[in-house]
């Protein structure tokens, strides 16, 4: 027996919402090693800030990517786990070494732009195929994303020459 015939999701609809899932993942997968390298790599002003910060981050995105993969299980999709194919579909690309504070949160604003968006498009899709636990999902990260946003842009502001 499938999960979907228990819940009551067909897997005709809900293979779109899979392969979305799937595209978070990969970005999701990306930037979480992006985070890492902000978190090993940042240096001067800000360190102390930044660097506990980006650990909030990757940690955060390490329980998305998890809870994420569970909801394709959930689906009766199959999550991707080789890294080499998130890096052939991910949106989010990976960074080199990045140093400079200014350079990582501008990253990070970056990739929350692309995260909101995808997590926009899967919550859509969810509500189109009445999937409500993934659009509960979706809505309390976006929330979270949105509130983010907003004190990463009070946080660039502050660092402003004047």
């Amino acid at each position: 027996m499938k999960t979907t015939e228990i819940t009551g999701l067909s897997n005709q609809n809900t293979s779109i919402l899979v392969n979305a899932l799937s595209q978070l993942l990969a970005d999701y997968q990306v930037h979480y090693t992006n985070l890492r390298n902000l978190h090993w790599n940042v240096k001067g002003h800000g360190f102390f800030v930044l660097h506990e910060k980006y650990e909030e981050f990757y940690d955060d995105a390490a329980s998305k990517i998890d809870e994420i993969a569970e909801r394709i299980l959930q689906l009766d999709g199959s999550p991707e786990s080789r890294f080499s194919e998130y890096l052939k579909v991910s949106s989010i690309k990976e960074l080199g070494a990045v140093e400079c504070g200014h350079e990582g949160i501008e990253y990070v604003l970056g990739a929350l732009k692309t995260l909101i968006a995808s997590e926009r498009q899967v919550l859509n899709q969810a509500s189109e195929i009445g999937d409500e636990v993934t659009v509960a999902i979706m809505s309390d990260w976006l929330k979270e994303q949105e509130k983010t946003s907003w004190m990463l842009v009070a946080f660039e502001k502050a660092n402003c020459q004047k």
